[in-house]
């Protein structure tokens, strides 16, 4: 199949590039308004390279009808542009793989569904959680507890330098803020394990650290998300590390800071196998996150 990148020179970028290419599928264009893009050598050097959009939209209207038509369109941009970079990929044919967090606001879910509807093309996200081993068997585990009611304790702190601020993650207009940002997938995994969010409370809220409490259909979830590089605990300095997850689940440690590498690849092959999450899969987080945002 074919695909289109949008954002092809962020962080995040590599990991869909990889995807596409192991999974035996073509990059045909890509956009992004930086040019520090050589990444692309490593896995599609033919790939055609905007810094335009216009010309970048130009190019993928012309492959319509050809053996190179754009299938997919992969967005791998700043937050607040996800909404509009998948509403142009509907609106030009092809189906969109966004990154989470899928939106910011709760009401353009809505939005994209009518644009589903009137392009006939899908809206996927990228829930990576969902397809990672330990996380499905915490979620069977808990399934076949039988238990009504959990305690969850969330730690994910991961450190950041002074640029995290400069950019477009610092600003909360365009990222959401450290919940949307770098808390959404969790929030996601929660209530895909323990239901949808009855009450949300917040303890803390500043540029480094936003701290506080969700009720969940299923579960009392206290949870703490920081990129202040001195909350990292003890063991974790002394062992070099930068970043420290921890999920504790009625008292007891759930591990799960390995086998990470190829959640992408996982998240693509259950797209292509009908199995891919789409837009109201994203619904309960983004509603969390954006409550968060007005507390």
């Amino acid at each position: 199949m074919n695909f289109a990148i949008i954002g092809v020179g962020g962080y995040i970028a590599p990991r869909h590039l990889e995807a596409i290419k192991d999974l035996g599928h073509n990059l045909v264009a890509a956009y992004d308004q930086n040019d520090s893009v050589g990444i692309m050598d490593r896995y599609f050097p033919d790939c055609q390279f905007y810094t335009d959009f216009e010309r970048f939209e130009a190019y993928v209207d012309s492959l319509k009808g050809t053996s190179q038509q754009v299938e997919y369109i992969s967005i791998c941009t700043p937050n607040h542009m996800h909404a509009p970079h998948i509403k142009f990929a509907l609106s030009h044919g092809a189906n969109a793989i966004c990154e989470k967090p899928l939106v910011l606001f709760e009401k353009h879910i809505d939005e994209l569904a009518e644009y589903e509807r009137k392009y006939g093309k899908k809206v996927f996200t990228v829930l990576q959680l969902r397809v990672h081993d330990a996380i499905l068997n915490l979620k069977k585990k808990v399934e076949e507890s039988g238990k009504s009611s959990h305690k969850v304790q969330l730690t994910y702190m991961t450190s950041r330098g002074q640029w995290y601020h400069e950019s477009w993650k610092g600003d909360a207009r365009k990222s959401g803020g450290l919940s949307s940002n770098i808390g959404v997938h969790f929030f996601d995994m929660l209530t895909w394990i323990f239901g949808e969010s009855v009450e949300i409370t917040m303890d803390e809220k500043t540029a480094l650290v936003e701290r506080g409490f969700v009720k969940l259909a299923k579960a009392d979830v206290q949870w703490e998300l920081t990129i202040d590089k001195t909350r990292l605990p003890k063991h974790a300095v002394e062992s070099g590390k930068t970043t420290y997850r921890s999920i504790k689940i009625d008292g007891e440690e759930f591990e799960f800071s390995e086998g990470f590498t190829e959640l992408h690849k996982r998240v693509y092959s259950d797209i292509f196998a009908g199995k891919g999450y789409g837009l109201q899969d994203a619904r309960a987080a983004v509603r969390i996150v954006e409550k968060i945002r007005s507390i």
